[in-house]
C-alpha cells in the first residue's frame, strides 16, 4: 500500500522538488498526492504542476484567525487520504488537530532550538546565524506541534560556517544538507524507526 503524503509551501518549492525526484527514483517509498499552498503566487505550484502533482490554494487571507485556517487546510488533507503531511517552506503558523499530531513534518533551515520560532525562517535565519558568529548550523527536521519550532526532532544535520560565508552561500550549503534530511525522515518515519510519543520521539535502534 502507498503512503500518501501532501506537502504544505508557501515559497518556490524546490523542497517539494527534491521529494519527487527521489520519489521518482525510488530512493522514497511514498506518493506525493498534494501540493498545498497557502497563496496563489507560491512558484511551488508551477513546480507541482510540472511534476504532475495535483495542488490546491487555501488563502489564508480568507480567514479570520488560525484556527479557521488550519481547519480547511487539514480538510484538504483528509480528502487527499494523506498518512503524513510535510511542511517545506510553509510559512503559515498551522494548529495541529489532535488526530494529526505526530504525523506532521517540518523542516528548518537551523540546528533548533537555536535560531527557530515565530519570526525566524528562511534568509532570517543564516542572517542571524552570521550575526551571532556561530560556528556551526544546519536543518532540522521535526514533528510539528502547536508552538513554532517547538516539537521533538527526528534528525539534524550540520554545516560549518565558513569565515567568508554570506547569507547566500551559507543557505546553498543548508539547502544541500536539506535534501537530504527530509526524504531520511520521512523514511524513518515510515518505516517506524522514528515515532512520536508523548511529546518526545521514540527511536528504534
Amino acid at each position: 500500500m502507498s503512503r500518501r503524503v501532501v506537502v504544505l509551501v508557501s515559497g518556490g518549492g524546490r523542497s517539494l522538488e527534491n521529494l519527487a525526484e527521489r520519489v521518482h527514483a525510488k530512493s522514497l517509498d511514498c506518493e506525493l498526492v498534494l501540493v498545498l499552498a497557502n497563496t496563489p503566487d507560491a512558484y511551488a505550484l508551477e513546480r507541482a504542476r510540472k511534476l504532475g502533482i495535483p495542488s490546491v490554494v487555501v488563502p489564508h487571507r480568507e480567514f479570520p484567525e488560525p484556527h479557521a485556517f488550519s481547519t480547511r487546510v487539514f480538510a484538504e488533507i483528509e480528502r487527499a487520504r494523506a498518512d503524513l503531511v510535510v511542511l517545506a517552506g510553509f510559512l503559515r503558523l498551522l494548529v495541529i488537530p489532535e488526530r494529526w499530531i505526530g504525523r506532521v513534518l517540518n523542516i528548518h533551515p537551523s540546528l533548533l532550538p537555536a535560531f527557530g520560532g515565530k519570526g525566524c525562517y528562511g534568509h532570517k535565519v543564516h542572517e542571524a546565524v552570521l550575526a551571532r558568529g556561530v560556528q556551526f548550523t544546519g536543518c532540522t527536521v521535526h514533528y510539528v506541534t502547536n508552538e513554532y519550532d517547538a516539537g521533538p526532532i527526528v534528525l539534524q544535520r550540520c554545516v560549518e560556517v565558513r569565515p567568508d560565508d554570506t547569507p547566500d552561500s551559507l543557505a546553498a550549503r543548508v539547502f544541500e544538507e536539506e535534501k537530504l534530511a527530509l526524504p531520511a525522515a520521512i523514511a524513518a518515519h515510515f518505516d517506524e524507526r522514528v515515532r512520536y510519543e508523548s511529546g518526545r520521539v521514540v527511536r528504534r535502534l
